[in-house]
């Protein structure tokens, strides 16, 4: 009996094969697409008029920023073979050694930062309030994100780090293990998993992290925005806060079953306790993802401070200015009642 399940024979990350169009691109357009309509949902039940060139335009800026960062990331930050660094007009170049290999490879936080960027940009440019408008986008990109962690699985790539669990899966691309190592036979038979004769290297089960991502930083954050943090927001500013936040938490927990960009990846190893990095570590290890999303963790916490304080000046200060206008309008029938 296999307590793990095999990937899919039939998944192929072209959609069409030999033609250059994949899964991932596609799942790219859907996350665009559902974030645009979960905004203009929100747009439409407000009583003010917004061109709607307006709202294209603040996503295309947007997803421009996107992209760049994302890709620079990638290709700079995380890419552990150098290729970009040694070959840096590659990082937009979708052709490798004569074939047609799209742009592979998208961070996360180098496509926050580049989407931040490319928003507040347009909007200071169109007198755009920035904070009333980044509420609304966030409150519906996580169902979009949930779209580009599917892409991941279809890629077969960002899997995690080997388990025993009944819902692990083998991914094609993950790295092989000597079946000379007892730990990997008694890996194998604890999963079900028949060693061949001759057999050299063993791919053993992997966390499906691309899906743990997409049901809880994707559709879990979703209803808690949507359903809640959008009805319930006490100032603008509040629903972008609370995401860094929320996501930050999310993804830290989830990358302690993400396999590392480099099979020695640690950024902060606090113990060595002689386990590979292929298994689980003890909290105290962490990848380079973590710091970065307890960077958001923190900016997220930063930013909610800055905006509340500024949200309660401003309502002290509309309240002052009523209440000036209010003593300036008794004083004025005051005095034309003295003066009858």
């Amino acid at each position: 009996m296999l307590f793990y399940i095999p990937f899919p024979t039939w998944l192929s990350a072209e959609i069409i094969p030999g033609l250059p169009l994949r899964w991932y691109g596609l799942m790219y357009l859907i996350a665009f697409a559902l974030s645009y309509l979960l905004f203009m949902a929100q747009i439409r039940k407000r009583t003010e008029e917004i061109d709607q060139d307006t709202v294209m335009n603040f996503f295309f800026w947007g997803i421009i920023g996107l992209l760049i960062g994302a890709r620079l990331f990638s290709t700079l930050l995380f890419d552990a073979s150098g290729l970009y660094l040694r070959r840096p007009w590659l990082i937009f170049w979708p052709f490798y050694e004569g074939r047609f290999v799209g742009l592979q490879g998208m961070n996360y936080y180098g496509g926050l930062v580049g989407a931040i960027v490319g928003f507040v940009l347009y909007a200071r440019r169109k007198s755009i309030d920035i904070l009333d408008w980044g509420d609304m986008l966030v409150i519906g990109v996580p169902l979009g994100y949930t779209f580009g962690r599917l892409g991941n699985f279809i890629n077969a790539e960002l899997y995690g780090r080997v388990t025993q669990a009944s819902w692990g899966v083998v991914f094609p691309t993950a790295a092989r293990f000597p079946a000379s190592e007892p730990w990997v036979q008694e890996w194998a038979a604890a999963v079900g998993m028949e060693l061949q004769a001759g057999q050299t290297l063993v791919n053993l089960p992997r966390h499906p992290t691309q899906i743990y991502e997409a049901i809880a930083e994707g559709i879990l954050l979703w209803v808690i925005m949507w359903f809640i943090v959008r009805k319930h927001k006490p100032y603008n500013g509040f629903a972008v806060g609370f995401y860094l936040i929320a996501y930050g938490v999310m993804r830290f927990a989830i990358d302690y079953f993400r396999m590392p960009i480099s099979a020695a990846d640690f950024a902060i190893r606090l113990v060595d306790n002689g386990i590979p990095v292929h298994f689980v570590q003890t909290p105290l290890n962490l990848i380079p993802s973590q710091l970065y999303s307890l960077a958001m963790i923190v900016g997220g916490a930063v930013f909610l401070s800055v905006v509340r304080r500024k949200s309660v000046a401003a309502a002290a200060a509309g309240s002052s200015a009523t209440n000036e206008s209010t003593r300036t309008r008794s004083s004025r029938a005051l005095r034309k009642k003295i003066r009858s």
